[in-house]
């Protein structure tokens, strides 16, 4: 099993503009990537026979507030086991008012849906996604509901919402 902290060091050897800091928070340690970087960085951490980080568990985001965040919890899983390995969560940032960071879908191709999950209720556009388009709010929805500063909308095609 490899640590989370040898993990990074990895990274930190493998990219070493691109990788930032080690964050050790009280819930989960992760590691802070450039946005541009993301999809080098999950392929190394995929095709690395070591780390072999086969299973994207989830991406998710943060309103940071000056930033938003996409965070990624990956898992290298036993496929004759079904046991994880070993396991290891990233973060990249974007500027809140152009938050882009590149795409995963070509290394996971479960990053479709959860790229445009965090693209419809964050507003991060991930750059190199085949499809890139709402997916839970209608095409004509205004904003990502997920923001700090979102304000839910009184009325929605003629209907009252509140």
């Amino acid at each position: 099993m490899v640590t989370p902290r040898e993990i990074h060091d990895r990274l930190k050897a493998q990219f070493p503009d691109d990788v930032g800091d080690f964050v050790e928070e009280p819930v989960e340690f992760f590691s802070e990537v450039k946005p541009a970087a993301v999809g080098r960085v999950c392929a190394f951490l995929k095709e690395d026979p070591e780390l072999s980080f086969n299973y994207l568990v989830s991406i998710s985001s943060v309103d940071l507030t000056a930033n938003l965040a996409a965070v990624y919890h990956l898992e290298s899983m036993d496929l004759e086991s079904g046991r994880t390995r070993h396991a290891f969560v990233m973060r990249a940032q974007a500027p809140r008012d152009n938050p882009v960071i590149a795409s995963v879908a070509t290394v996971w191709g479960t990053a479709i849906w959860q790229e445009r999950e965090v693209y419809d209720l964050m507003g991060i556009t991930f750059e190199g996604h085949p499809d890139l388009k709402r997916i839970l709010t209608d095409d004509d929805w205004v904003g990502h509901p997920l923001r700090k500063d979102y304000v839910f909308p009184k009325t929605y095609r003629g209907i009252d919402l509140e």
